[in-house]
């Protein structure tokens, strides 16, 4: 039988089981080849297992191998504020524009994003039937409709109108194959996903799950993210800036802001403070290579056995931050220079910005307990996220910045050591929170989104917004419009009859 992608939608391939304790709660990966459905859903254990499995899909963004490729890096490439060092072909020809519909990074996204729709239509199936208190039953279903939402989310902004699948699937379904659904419809139900979510009144409290799991606050955010987007390109639905504004608006209270910037990408401050949603990884269970991705090409910085330089910032970015801003001070957001990982009295002189942001001591340094194995965490959502957006948001929707919404603004720029002036017009403060997203939200897989719903990029010779398809980026790139969205990958169509002359526009 030939291989077919489609295989993933039926949620019979891999259930990964995990323990019960701690973070490790849906971090160690068990094969259940033996998986049968109609046996397997049976008391609330099983139901627990198998809604943890869901999020080990989560890991598939970071993802990386030996020549640099990852969807979380494809992402910012497409951005065009990114340079990449490292061996990969691939990575070039998105920073260039000639890449194809066959790039391996475009199916990784859309094969692990339905896999884990799959598992997730099957989980809000069966585990309304399972006997286990009510109250257990309609948090796990919480967290299984917030997943069903944020993996779908990525393939409506990356992919345009997908195959929208809400029941589970056999080898005999007759919509096995299933047509593109406009984004509308896709979109309607991200949203309605979300609000079933957090409407069981059973995940509670911002920070109160600390291995991980779905919180009120993840649920909130991401509608909020949801509801900016789609007031925005393509939809233009401008009546959802309120409700954008609304959701991000009782998220704030719950969260607080770091004082360091080095708890963004630290041990002891996972799904803490300021972090709303990651993906969690420990030493021994799950492993992954941020860091190795983001030191710069083949120098020993930091104790791993690769340095791929896959993800460096372009240095025009890092100079476009304000004088005086701690971000882009030595080993805050960047970093120029690091002791040599088995010379630390060497001092090892990059030549360009790289990520301290995704920099993680604890792996790094020779000698330590986890040497040259990281576990950092992958952070989806954090609270500068939905400060802006509610500055954002507000500001389009009542036709000016109130002062909660400045507020927002000055408290990010406070901890960055900047001033904020304390009255704006409209337009003015559209482009500071624009910037402030680009520099506080800088290389996490925020810019792209930000170019297509607002169809501006960020120019970093003035701080200005050009139109996207008309202004060179600082590599001298000027973005092509098919570059809006990633083309569906060539096995898919090759596969799915119903695909067959629906590539997105420009990548046939």
């Amino acid at each position: 039988m030939k291989f077919n992608s489609y295989i993933y939608r039926i949620g019979l391939i891999l259930i990964l089981a995990v323990s019960v304790s701690g973070c490790k709660k849906y971090l160690d990966e068990k094969n259940k080849s033996g998986f049968d459905k109609d046996n397997y859903f049976q008391n609330e254990g099983q139901a627990r297992t198998f809604v943890n499995g869901i999020y080990t899909s989560l890991y598939m963004f970071q993802n990386g191998d030996a020549y640099g490729e990852s969807p979380f890096i494809t992402m910012e490439l497409f951005a065009g504020h990114t340079t990449s060092l490292g061996q990969s072909v691939n990575n070039g020809n998105v920073i260039n524009q000639r890449t194809d519909a066959v790039n391996p990074g475009f199916e990784t996204v859309w094969k692990n994003s339905y896999a884990a729709i799959a598992n997730a239509n099957l989980a809000l199936e069966r585990i309304p039937g399972i006997d286990m208190p009510e109250a257990t039953k309609t948090g796990l279903l919480s967290q299984v409709y917030f997943l069903r939402a944020f993996f779908y989310y990525h393939l409506v902004r990356l992919y345009g109108d997908v195959p929208l699948i809400t029941a589970s699937q056999t080898l005999k379904s007759p919509d096995l194959y299933p047509p593109r659904s406009p984004v509308a419809d896709v979109y309607n139900l991200i949203i309605s996903d979300l609000i079933a979510a957090k409407g069981s009144g059973t995940i509670s409290g911002s920070q109160a799950n600390s291995d991980g799991h779905v919180t009120l606050g993840a649920i909130k955010t991401l509608l909020a993210s949801v509801y900016l987007t789609t007031a925005g390109y393509p939809l233009q639905k401008t009546e959802n800036y309120a409700k954008a504004a609304a959701e991000a608006k009782d998220v704030i209270p719950a969260y607080t802001l770091f004082t360091d910037y080095a708890f963004l990408h630290d041990n002891a401050h996972k799904n803490q403070g300021e972090l709303i949603f990651q993906s969690n990884y420990l030493v021994g269970v799950k492993e992954n290579a941020i860091p190795q991705l983001t030191v710069p090409f083949n120098l020993p910085v930091g104790a791993y056995g690769d340095h791929l330089g896959a993800m460096i910032p372009t240095n025009a970015f890092v100079a476009s931050y304000e004088p005086g801003d701690l971000r882009a001070q030595e080993r805050q957001f960047y970093f120029s220079s690091y002791p040599q990982s088995d010379a630390p009295a060497v001092t090892v002189i990059f030549g360009v910005h790289a990520l301290y942001k995704y920099f993680h001591l604890e792996s790094a340094t020779k000698g330590s307990a986890q040497e040259g194995k990281s576990d950092e965490n992958w952070t989806f959502l954090r609270l500068p996220e939905a400060m802006l957006i509610y500055a954002e948001a507000q500001n389009e929707a009542d036709g000016s910045p109130n002062q909660y919404s400045i507020d927002q603004l000055t408290a990010i720029r406070t901890r960055a050591h900047l001033t904020t002036p304390t009255s704006f017009t409209q337009a003015a403060f559209r482009e500071a929170v624009w910037r402030e997203r680009y520099h506080e939200l800088a290389y996490e897989n925020k810019a792209y989104f930000d170019i297509q719903r607002t169809h501006k990029i960020f120019k970093t010779s003035d701080g200005s917004f050009g139109d996207a398809t008309s202004t060179a980026n600082e590599q001298g790139v000027t973005m092509i419009e098919q570059y809006y969205l990633w083309p569906i990958p060539q096995r898919e169509i090759s596969t799915n009859p119903q695909l067959k002359g629906a590539q997105n526009p420009g990548w046939n």
